[in-house]
């Protein structure tokens, strides 16, 4: 029996749903580490100042806009219900890993702002990879911003999401 036109598993399909799974399963686990064991306890030096300390952040990535945690939790459920209704359309590897990482660095921190304290919605994310001069952030923001230049990168090359190339003007 074949599944229905474009429900079938694809290979892009299928790319998107495991980097996204990996993300999310990676970022859990580490903040569950580092929640278990450095909270309330000592940083850890890792090199050139970069360390780990667990932070608690009301914001988006890297800290910025504190204080507006729900309307990210409302940004961050846009953009699941978005990569997933892009899904019909996708063809493409390269995007399959953009959206992946995209998808899974939301649903990281949306679970932390559906969990943590102080309260469904308005959860504080944890972050604990902190780099001097810059942030501290978590798997899942790097996910999101790894992704964000990857679709820069496609969008520049052209490159859509059901796999052609658009033509210069």
């Amino acid at each position: 029996m074949q599944a229905a036109r474009g429900t079938a598993l694809t290979r892009p399909r299928v790319l998107l749903v495991l980097v996204a799974l990996l993300t999310l399963a990676l970022d859990a686990a580490t903040k569950a580490l580092v929640v278990a064991k450095l909270e309330g306890k000592r940083e850890i030096d890792l090199f050139a100042g970069i360390r780990f300390v667990v932070s608690r952040n009301s914001g988006a990535a890297f800290s910025f806009a504190t204080g507006m945690t729900v309307v990210f939790t409302l940004v961050a459920v846009a953009v699941i219900v978005h990569i997933v209704r892009t899904l019909p359309r996708l063809r493409s590897m390269g995007w399959a890993l953009t959206l992946g990482l995209l998808l899974g660095g939301a649903l990281g921190n949306l679970v932390d702002r559906l969990t943590r304290a102080p309260g469904f919605g308005k959860g504080h994310v944890v972050d604990f990879i902190y780099v001097p001069h810059f942030a501290s952030f978590n798997v899942a923001d790097s996910a999101i911003t790894v992704g964000a230049a990857l679709a820069i990168l496609l969008s520049f090359r052209g490159v859509e999401v059901h796999g052609t190339r658009k033509q210069a003007e």
